[in-house]
């Protein structure tokens, strides 16, 4: 993440280290500071297109395509065999996690919960668009612990699970890694013709969208079924994308450039023979073809100078002091440097 030089992803790649212990700390941060349980507690999970934009969004996006493409080292299969190592243990945390949603949906007032966690949403984004704003705002942490203080309720207190949440959590996790992989294995196209600022700002953007339905629930508003969070990010995608971009540290001339081909040597080639023909043409003692010969008359006209030559090309007349035999002025139909 050090070529989008955003000051979050600086100081948690200096805590972290190595560029495999950093994307696995991007992964499983959602399962940490609790914004999955909260996205599951929500409800947000219950459709396809929850999970799609959820795995991709909460699990991959900005982050995970950053440190994959500006951190990681090695081949495609050193990086696809990290993505799955990392894949094996997010995908069974957010299965077990997924699992106690259930019980905590029976002891909070879920309309209230649910504000709160549009409102991590949202925070999340404000911090991946401007380090500056997320400066000002509460951690994620903070959001979630005082929507479970505001939204508590025992009095629907029941331990249960259902297959249906595990499911949903697990295939969730299985979009983020799938989508880690894609990123790793399309690597080598990718480094240096995707602006990652660029679509870190279009994440944000994304991730803006997927909390509005869940904060503006009570008002019914922006209630469909249609992934535009997904849509927003695919334009995102073509934006951040630039095809004509030479990959990371190329430093290969452009088709454009000059260099020295046979084509060059044939055309030096034959400037010589030109040079040689114009030393023909002076003769043996290298005369000019403007000098006098050597046995004209003395009185015969000199060579003309530049001064002559511009005078007579902008139709002025020559020195007054000039033979008037001059054939340059009593021959009108000859140019005056023929």
């Amino acid at each position: 993440m050090s070529v989008s030089r955003h000051p979050v992803a600086l100081r948690l790649e200096r805590q972290v280290g190595s560029a495999t212990k950093l994307l696995a700390t991007v992964m499983v941060l959602p399962l940490i500071d609790g914004i999955f349980p909260a996205l599951v507690v929500a409800g947000v999970l219950s459709t396809a297109t929850g999970v799609v934009e959820t795995g991709i969004l909460i699990f991959g996006g900005s982050a995970t395509a950053a440190v994959i493409l500006a951190e990681m080292d090695g081949d495609r299969r050193e990086m696809v065999t990290s993505v799955l190592l990392i894949g094996a243990v997010i995908i069974p945390l957010a299965a077990l996690e997924a699992a106690f949603a259930p019980t905590f949906r029976g002891f909070l007032n879920l309309p209230v919960f649910e504000r709160f966690a549009g409102l991590v949403i949202l925070t999340i984004a404000a911090k991946t668009a401007s380090s500056e704003i997320g400066e000002f705002l509460p951690s994620p942490g903070v959001i979630i612990s005082l929507g479970l203080v505001a939204s508590f309720d025992p009095s629907g207190f029941a331990i249960e699970t259902s297959p249906e949440y595990v499911l949903n959590g697990a295939a969730a996790a299985g979009v983020g890694v799938a989508f880690a992989l894609s990123i790793a294995l399309l690597s080598p196209h990718l480094r240096g013709r995707v602006d990652i600022d660029r679509f870190r700002f279009g994440s944000a953007v994304a991730l803006g969208v997927l909390a509005l339905p869940i904060l503006l629930g009570p008002f019914d508003l922006m209630q469909t079924e249609a992934p535009i969070a997904l849509a927003v990010l695919a334009v995102t995608t073509l934006f951040a994308y630039d095809p004509n971009a030479g990959p990371a540290g190329d430093d290969s001339p452009d088709d454009d450039s000059p260099d020295d081909g046979p084509g060059d040597v044939d055309d030096a080639g034959e400037g010589d023979d030109s040079d040689a023909a114009g030393d023909d043409a002076t003769g043996d003692e290298g005369l000019a073809p403007t000098d006098p010969p050597l046995d004209s008359p003395p009185n015969a006209p000199g060579p003309i100078v530049d001064d002559d030559v511009a005078a007579l090309a902008n139709g002025g007349d020559r020195d007054a002091s000039d033979d008037d035999a001059d054939p340059f002025t009593d021959d009108d139909s000859r140019a005056p440097w023929l």
